[in-house]
């Protein structure tokens, strides 16, 4: 009796024992799950809303992307998402601006919205963008492009700026109609990896067309084009070992001369000469008019890059393309621009700015961010989607449609983000106004120089001559004057 009333005494202090190991055990695993989930609760859902520009096929496909998330992991973990376009960069940048500002008939300011870095430095002055970076490990951050995670990092190790879909530069031939250059004239693709070797290939190409009607003298076809002439200043002047805007931390604006005479030499001279051009709005627009046959545009311009060209006279041919790495400058490092919008999350509390970042790596997972790639035309933001395999498993699912262009385009786009060296102009307090001064003063001054060389030319003065006053070195330092006072420095 004695000896079962001890057992007895015993299974119940044993009990006891197990019921409080059991119960701090839960304790401790709720606690984890509180700390992780930063206060989230599926039973009493945080909503956070998300403006961003994506339109048409981009906005669909976004949209599709929400509800998913809302249906499966905002449900699981307590996050309602909403999403609204605002159009354009422009205006979603002036709706943030007014909502944060609080002025009059603004709505509410979102939790996430889509912006350039000029954009988000703004807000970032202002102190309302959260700095997201504790809410990822280091090796998180470690599978995203390092030239994606650099850009949004302002000051140190903070992470004000998310990428989500970004994007570069790439080169389009014409290549129906550069066969018959090519064959005549004996030059390859191959010319046209450098910006001095293109010069070189753009002169050939004029000297070509000049000589198919002998009878009118001085009537050759311009080349090239390319759409964005600052970023061929930017990245220029980064690959040639002197930035135009320097990175450190004041980052202010700095101009060095040599370096903008080589740029000059292989934009402004050969604009002016005629054998780049710029017509349209896109230099898509100049290909299709049979105006170049080869440019410079995004990966996402590529989308629109004809299919036929129409010429004055109403002559009507389909052509087909190439799609080409960009070129650098001789003797250089590889570098390409590193475009297209983030998302930052406006500073809020612990529990709202940690849910922006749940839905944030959920749509940056690398085969969903392939997808919105492909039906975009975006570039996927982690290492690991950035190869031409995971794009064509992509490609072959039902749902994504692609065209052989834009499969050519990611591609090769691909291969730059994996080997050339990325760029993006760190911003400063007026980089949005440097940025447009330098595009706004190359091209204006290379166009009204080559109309003005043109007429000259045309009213029968010599073309070597004319030529001649407008690419020398007195030339050079009266348009480098204009420019340091174009850009204010």
């Amino acid at each position: 009796m004695e000896k079962g009333l001890f057992a007895m005494k015993m299974k119940r202090i044993l009990s006891a024992a197990l019921a409080a190991v059991l119960m701090t055990a839960f304790s401790g695993c709720g606690s984890d799950e509180k700390e992780n989930d930063r206060g989230l609760n599926k039973n009493s859902p945080v909503t956070i809303t998300v403006w961003h520009y994506y339109n048409g096929v981009q906005q669909t496909g976004f949209d599709d992307m929400v509800r998913e998330f809302n249906d499966t992991v905002g449900m699981e973990k307590g996050i309602i998402v909403q999403a609204f376009s605002k159009n354009s960069v422009n205006e979603l940048a002036d709706s943030v601006m007014a909502s944060l500002n609080k002025e009059p008939g603004a709505d509410e300011a979102p939790n996430i919205f889509g912006c350039y870095a000029d954009n988000a430095f703004t807000v970032d002055q202002m102190g309302m963008l959260a700095d997201i970076s504790q809410y990822f490990t280091k090796e998180e951050l470690s599978e995203y492009v390092d030239g994606y995670i650099q850009e949004g990092r302002f000051d140190g190790n903070t992470l004000k700026i998310f990428p989500t879909a970004k994007s570069t530069e790439i080169m389009m031939v014409n290549s129906t109609d550069w066969e018959k250059f090519a064959g005549a004239e004996g030059v390859s693709y191959d010319d046209l990896k450098t910006w001095e070797s293109l010069v070189e290939v753009s002169e050939k190409y004029y000297n070509y067309t000049d000589a198919i009607t002998p009878d009118v003298p001085n009537d050759g076809k311009p080349f090239f084009g390319r759409d964005s002439v600052e970023n061929y200043m930017l990245i220029g002047a980064k690959q040639l070992g002197k930035p135009l805007i320097s990175e450190d931390g004041e980052t202010v604006p700095s101009v060095d001369k040599e370096t903008v005479k080589r740029l000059w030499e292989n934009y402004y001279v050969p604009f002016v000469k005629g054998y780049f051009a710029a017509e349209g709005r896109f230099r898509s627009d100049d290909v299709k008019i049979g105006k170049v046959i080869a440019m410079v545009c995004s990966t996402t311009g590529a989308a629109y890059y004809p299919s036929e060209v129409t010429l004055s006279d109403d002559t009507v041919y389909p052509i087909e393309n190439v799609v080409l790495s960009l070129p650098n400058f001789e003797n250089t490092e590889a570098y390409a621009v590193q475009q297209g919008a983030g998302m930052s999350v406006i500073r809020s509390d612990e529990k709202t700015e940690y849910a922006c970042t749940i839905f944030l790596k959920w749509f940056a997972e690398t085969e969903r961010n392939i997808g919105f790639a492909v039906d975009s035309g975006y570039l996927p933001v982690k290492k690991a989607a950035n190869s031409q395999e995971q794009l064509d498993n992509i490609i072959a699912q039902e749902e994504h449609s692609i065209s052989s262009t834009m499969r050519n385009t990611l591609v090769t786009a691909m291969y730059e983000v994996n080997n050339y060296e990325l760029y993006a102009a760190k911003p400063f307090a007026k980089s949005a106004a440097f940025r447009s001064a330098l595009k706004n003063y190359m091209e204006t001054t290379a166009d009204d120089d080559h109309a003005a060389a043109a007429d000259r030319i045309a009213a029968g003065e010599s073309r070597e001559d004319v030529l001649a006053e407008y690419v020398s070195g007195e030339a050079f330092d009266k348009w480098f004057e204009g420019l340091e006072n174009a850009l204010n420095v």
